[in-house]
């Protein structure tokens, strides 16, 4: 095991999190696992790297990170708490998710990032039931809520990946060590 938890195979991504207490704790470290896999995929990378649309898509790194960072926020603060979230919920600009923009920096996107997550392991702490409604919207769960976050942030994680190999050619497994071996 590595120092995230993690069990590695040949040196390869991560198989396996660390054992989970309950569904709660399950859903929260598999969705920390997905960022992981995003936050790994822009390390070392420059600012101008992270704007960098290098694919035929108009999707940066950089982007991407904003864009989980501030869906996760909208599903979790305004969808599972119902507090207000003025200029996020409801979007405004949806292509601003995937922007970066002038002074915005890729340290201080996962700055944000970081922090959203420390919101969303708040707020799903004080779930007292995660198959209750959520606030915005009755007819979904939080549990759905929180595979949804899941779902979208593995599927940026894998459009990272293409996008960081077609800047650099580095590749997700060794970006992924690299990143697991400087986090403590």
């Amino acid at each position: 095991m590595d120092a995230a938890g993690s069990a590695r195979q040949d040196g390869g991504m991560p198989l396996f999190t660390r054992p989970v207490t309950d569904e709660r704790d399950a859903l929260l470290i598999f969705l920390d696992q997905q960022r992981e896999s995003l936050r790994a995929a822009v390390l070392g990378l420059t600012d101008e790297q992270a704007r960098a649309t290098p694919t035929v898509s108009s999707l940066s790194l950089g982007g991407l990170v904003k864009h989980c960072a501030r869906t996760e926020r909208r599903w979790v603060v305004a969808g599972i708490a119902g507090e207000p979230l003025p200029g996020l919920w409801p979007p405004e600009d949806w292509p601003a998710d995937f922007r970066i923009e002038p002074g915005e920096t890729l340290a201080g996107l996962l700055s944000y990032y970081a922090e959203t997550a420390g919101i969303t392991d708040r707020i799903v702490a004080g779930v007292e039931d995660l198959g209750q409604p959520q606030a915005a919207d009755p007819e979904r769960s939080v549990r759905w809520v929180l595979l949804h976050l899941i779902k979208e942030t593995a599927r940026h994680a894998g459009h990272a990946d293409i996008i960081r190999e077609a800047i650099d050619g580095q590749r997700a497994a060794t970006l992924d060590q690299a990143y697991q071996a400087r986090t403590p």
